[in-house]
């Protein structure tokens, strides 16, 4: 299933999107061109959707000059994960993780070490097993940064790009790089419309997110990180070692995933600001919801995403229940797929019966 749904038409190498046909998803550049510049403005969202009123309701309160919870436009910063929270991240995992079984095991252009493949087959039985442990991901990062070693930030970024043309497993009508979550992409659009900054903060590969979300108007990303070297290099430290007139400037090792506690790190290096509004999908999100919310000088608010939509998603009752009691237990405010989102990718993608 997984060769015959997703990469059977890749086993020539990448091929261009006319080639699939026509698909009914919201396409990229029009999904760029989303624009909700006031509340009326919304399309996607039920129209009775409390988590959506509470999101104008806060808005409105905090960029009212008159209010006392009045947050000053360079404090206003909310913080998204990407996978399930404004992504797909069930079809049947992340994508950066299945762009990279791709590259390690099917990809006729591409010869992966020993040592990558295995790691990349447990990658793949754990997906489809449901059952991704931290000693899997950590298999995934090294490989991920052995298979994609040497490519240049431009290489990388015209590999995620053919990429993003693959037929999403399970859906009719979806491509990797239009499944994200069009009632999300108008939130996005209402904040920086109010002078919030966008900050994505996702467990997925950098490089990865900054082509797949490269249509949004967001104010930086941070992710799972891989070092860059020169191609001259070596070993050498780069305090000692200057860039060379013929040096390539490369991908190399892994140096750190942004799930838990390393979200927080990233953030409180990269932004320097606790933001006001938080945006998640999962327990891997808890620390940096926390670390926004607690101790915040100004009105907070967090708004938590749950896949309870069994008919147009590939919904976890399990998860949704827990995500569900957590929300509760922490005073969060619930988005449910399934009563709060008017469509998710679009009414003509359907999931394949």
């Amino acid at each position: 299933m997984f060769k015959k749904k997703i990469f059977a038409a890749l086993t020539a190498g990448f091929i261009a999107f006319g080639s699939f046909g026509v698909l009914d998803a919201m396409p990229r550049d029009q999904i760029s061109a989303i624009q909700v510049k006031k509340a009326k403005d919304f399309k996607f969202w039920a129209k009775d959707s409390v988590a959506k009123q509470k999101l104008i309701e806060y808005v409105a309160d905090v960029t009212n000059k008159k209010s006392k919870n009045f947050i000053p436009i360079e404090d206003r910063i909310a913080v998204f994960d990407v996978d399930g929270t404004i992504a797909c991240e069930t079809a049947p995992f992340c994508f950066d993780f299945m762009m990279f079984v791709y590259r390690a095991l099917d990809d006729p252009n591409y010869f992966a070490s020993a040592q990558d493949k295995a790691n990349a087959e447990a990658v793949k039985a754990a997906i489809y097993a449901k059952n991704m442990t931290n000693d899997v991901r950590r298999k995934h990062c090294a490989s991920n940064a052995s298979v994609f070693a040497g490519m240049t930030a431009e290489e990388f970024a015209d590999y995620t790009r053919n990429y993003l043309n693959t037929p999403v497993e399970g859906f009719d009508n979806l491509k990797v790089g239009e499944a994200f979550y069009l009632p999300m992409i108008e939130v996005i659009s209402y904040l920086k419309a109010n002078n919030f900054k966008i900050y994505l903060v996702s467990g997925a590969d950098r490089d990865y997110m900054r082509t797949s979300a490269e249509i949004f108007p967001v104010d930086g990303m941070i992710g799972t990180d891989y070092r860059y070297v020169a191609t001259n290099q070596g070993d050498i430290d780069g305090m000692d070692y200057t860039l060379k007139p013929d040096d390539k400037v490369v991908r190399g090792d892994f140096v750190s995933k942004d799930i838990n506690m390393n979200k927080v790190s990233n953030m409180a290096r990269e932004i320097g600001k606790k933001p006001v509004l938080a945006f998640g999908n999962s327990t891997g999100d808890s620390s940096m919801i926390n670390f926004s919310m607690r101790d915040n000088k100004y009105r907070t608010a967090a708004f938590f995403v749950i896949c309870d939509d069994l008919e147009r998603e590939f919904g976890n009752v399990d998860k949704a229940n827990k995500c569900i009691k957590l929300a509760d237990d922490n005073g969060w405010i619930k988005i449910s797929m399934k009563n709060d989102f008017k469509t998710i990718y679009g009414d003509n993608v359907t999931l394949a019966r």
